[in-house]
């Protein structure tokens, strides 16, 4: 089995390579989904967010509204993070990863299980922040230019383009920049064009990831 980290800054499209790479045989796991289990109310992760960030957070089921946690860790300053911000986020980032981690680590073990020839896919936003690097045979990182960002930002969430690129510079602000990504990926996809250039890029590496599957036998 191959571990796949597949990474990249928010609206850079790795969902989509992902897809393209499901597409094509591979197992991919989403991070965003497991926290979002974690986070279901009675979950340990759920009880320690709500005792750090308050009830505010809550929807009137008790679940926790994303947005309004988002606002909470991420703070108001649009242009970067306050030290006061970043304390949340990395508060918010210690109750959530560690838990998200031991979630990842059961799905490969599980996945090599029932297919020892798989190419296992963890896509992640955070991957090199966690300092999960090393968990992965080869990391992928996604990258696009910051317009394109903020234009599929906008159209994701339906919200006008100086709003989304607010949103957008204020969720950057608390990553690493991309170009720091791009240092320790073993692959990167530039996702600046069309879908049918995207397919290409995925359908290539695709190939070369397979290669290092049947390699490892």
């Amino acid at each position: 089995m191959l571990k796949v980290g597949l990474t990249g800054g928010i609206a850079s499209g790795k969902s989509v390579v992902g897809e393209m790479f499901v597409a094509r045989g591979a197992h991919l796991v989403q991070a965003d989904r497991i926290a979002h289990q974690l986070m279901l109310p009675g979950q340990p992760v759920y009880n320690e967010v709500v005792r750090h960030f308050g009830g505010a957070i809550l929807n009137r089921d008790l679940s926790v509204n994303r947005a309004k946690l988002a606002e909470a860790a991420f703070g108001s300053n649009t242009a970067a993070a306050s030290s006061a911000d970043s304390s949340r986020i990395q508060e918010l980032n210690r109750i959530v990863h560690p838990a998200v981690l031991r979630s990842q680590e059961e799905w490969m073990e599980e996945t090599g299980r029932q297919d020892p020839r798989a190419v296992a896919i963890v896509e992640a936003a955070l991957i090199i922040e966690a300092g999960a690097t090393k968990r992965f045979d080869r990391l992928i990182v996604v990258t696009s230019s910051d317009e394109q960002r903020v234009v599929r930002f906008a159209a994701r969430q339906k919200l006008e383009l100086d709003i989304a690129r607010k949103e957008v510079e204020r969720r950057m602000a608390a990553q690493l920049p991309e170009a720091e990504k791009v240092k320790v990926a073993d692959y990167v996809i530039d996702n600046s064009g069309s879908l049918e250039e995207l397919g290409v890029k995925v359908q290539s590496l695709w190939k070369n990831l397979c290669d290092e599957v049947r390699s490892k036998r």
